[in-house]
């Protein structure tokens, strides 16, 4: 009798939840048939929690057994962005929606519209709810209203705005660059490129923004030690970060309870060794301000003060909460993006020796003409442009965020695309089609090809010059007064990286037995273009690809 009751319960559930999703798509596509563009329907939502929770899960069973499913349901999929890319806009135009049981969602690769949802960041708004799981560790620039945003955006805008800083961003990344081509080159290394440049870049942001100075260490040195000891700052963030969805979801205090097996407590441990890190670094840049001393002149420094002088005004400045909250996000979003993009480019340098090649000429030349050669980053930086162009065609086809979440405010809102208006109702999601605008073929010629040399023009002088796409074709660090405000740091750290890479060696991807060199570059190309997208877009497993570093 209790399983007949309770099977009933679930049988009714699922019916009601059924009614209920069917009726509330139906109101969905009605509200979002008033803008006459395509329209498709989807019978769940991609955001819904419970959805993400079993979505791997249903994949697998799916691709195991090979069900055919409608064409439709791959926005269903995790990152389902990096498998269409523009191919969506090309058949249903600029402005297409797909509609769920929860939301109207519209994706936009028109330039004009862009252009106007980022300028009017009032009507065309943040949607907090996508960004809250980015305060595990107190409120940041991500999750607050748009009255405290301006307020934090501008203390944590400022150590990245200061031009003084990048030539201490440029020596640090080549140390590290040049710790990393050390073990890389050592007898017997194994190369691991997405552990090795997710290290690298941790401890060039350690460094410059928390004066936090680590030794490159190569993964295979790593051990993984018990659950109960104690995490120096870059091990601590490093595990935070490996875990960042289990830590952001679950909590960091909910992660130490004893009865947790010993792998989950010593994530927990990490975590809480993170927020111990934190308070002391911020105690010890009071101590050293208040002593009259200059401090460290990190984004520390601008945090302590920042919380002097909320101490003073409350409206003001960023209280303790918010430092922590803000360094942790810092280290989220300027740590995984930059380490996803090197990943990225050493494999499709490794799948194209041709761009190594292309590279190095330019490196040659320049270094060459160095007066003293010194690698200055005030004289080498603004003529490594071939380098930084590796960056930018890497997060053309490669951007760490594909889509851009915006939502239009309490009214309907007035939207030019193509040469006619469209009226989006209110609250409704917007988001930036990132990746399909950049693989839109109206806007780049070959789109599906990594060209790095498309991004270079000769100037009137016969120099070479990083071509300026037109705005808003390009903007994988978003646009607008909420752009990244880390934007020339990771350049800089890119280009210094890369030449210290390729100044005097060649990734060298290794050949499986009886494989040809095309059908290796072939094989390296498919490993980094199989992606998934846990917050951002990620090689699935670089490690299929074994390399090695060869001096020339």
């Amino acid at each position: 009798m209790f399983f007949f009751l309770l099977a009933s319960c679930v049988f009714l559930f699922v019916a009601f939840y059924a009614a209920w999703s069917t009726i509330t798509l139906e109101q969905n596509y009605r509200r979002a048939s008033t803008m006459g563009i395509p329209l498709v329907r989807i019978p769940v939502d991609p955001l819904n929690i419970p959805w993400q929770v079993i979505e791997p899960h249903f994949w697998k069973f799916i691709d195991f057994f090979h069900i055919p499913m409608p064409r439709n349901s791959v926005m269903l999929r995790r990152g389902w962005h990096f498998r269409v890319k523009a191919e969506m806009h090309e058949e249903m135009g600029t402005l297409w929606a797909f509609v769920t049981p929860r939301d109207i969602h519209l994706n936009v690769c028109d330039a004009d519209a862009l252009r106007e949802i980022y300028a009017r960041r009032g009507d065309f708004v943040r949607p907090r709810e996508f960004y809250e799981l980015l305060a595990a560790y107190g409120p940041c620039v991500s999750t607050v209203g748009p009255e405290e945003w301006g307020r934090q955006r501008k203390i944590l805008a400022a150590p990245f705005q200061n031009e003084s800083i990048m030539g201490y961003v440029w020596n640090e990344s080549i140390s590290q660059a040049q710790q990393m081509v050390e073990a890389w080159t050592k007898k017997g290394a194994m190369i691991r490129v997405a552990k090795d440049t997710r290290t690298l870049s941790l401890n060039v942001l350690a460094a410059i923004g928390f004066r936090k100075s680590f030794k490159f260490e190569s993964s295979e040195s790593k051990n993984t030690g018990s659950a109960d000891e104690s995490f120096s700052y870059r091990d601590a963030l490093q595990m935070v970060l490996d875990n960042a969805i289990l830590v952001m979801v679950v909590g960091r205090t909910h992660l130490l309870y004893s009865w947790l097996p010993a792998w989950i407590r010593r994530i927990g441990k990490a975590a809480d060794d993170f927020q111990k890190h934190m308070e002391k670094m911020l105690e010890e840049e009071m101590a050293s301000l208040n002593r009259g001393e200059k401090g460290t002149g990190t984004i520390m420094t601008n945090f302590v003060r920042a919380l002097d002088q909320h101490q003073q005004d409350p409206t003001k400045g960023m209280s303790a909460e918010e430092v922590f909250g803000n360094t942790f996000v810092i280290n989220f979003a300027g740590h995984d993006t930059t380490a996803n993009s090197f990943s990225f480019a050493v494999l499709l340098l490794g799948a194209n020796p041709d761009v190594q090649e292309w590279v190095a000429e330019e490196l040659k030349r320049v270094i060459a003409g160095s007066t003293d050669g010194s690698w200055d980053y005030a004289t080498l930086f603004p003529k490594l442009v071939r380098c930084r162009a590796v960056l930018l065609e890497t997060l053309r086809l490669f951007p760490p965020i594909m889509s851009l979440p915006k939502a239009t405010n309490d009214q309907p809102q007035k939207l030019t695309a193509a040469g006619r208006t469209v009226i989006v109702p209110p609250k409704t999601g917007v988001f930036g089609s990132v990746l399909g605008t950049h693989t839109y073929p109206g806007y780049w010629p070959d789109p599906l090809a990594w060209k790095p040399s498309r991004w270079i023009e000769l100037a009137a002088s016969g120099e070479e010059t990083v071509m300026m796409p037109n705005r808003i074709t390009y903007f994988p660090w978003s646009d607008g007064l909420q752009n990244c405000p880390g934007q020339k740091f990771s350049q800089v750290e890119f280009v210094a990286v890369v030449a210290t890479l390729l100044n005097e060696h060649r990734i060298r991807p290794q050949r499986k037995a009886g494989e040809s060199v095309e059908d290796m570059q072939k094989r390296v190309r498919g490993v980094a273009n199989d992606c998934d997208a846990i917050m951002i877009l990620r090689v699935r497993d670089a490690d299929q690809v074994r390399v090695k570093l060869e001096r020339v």
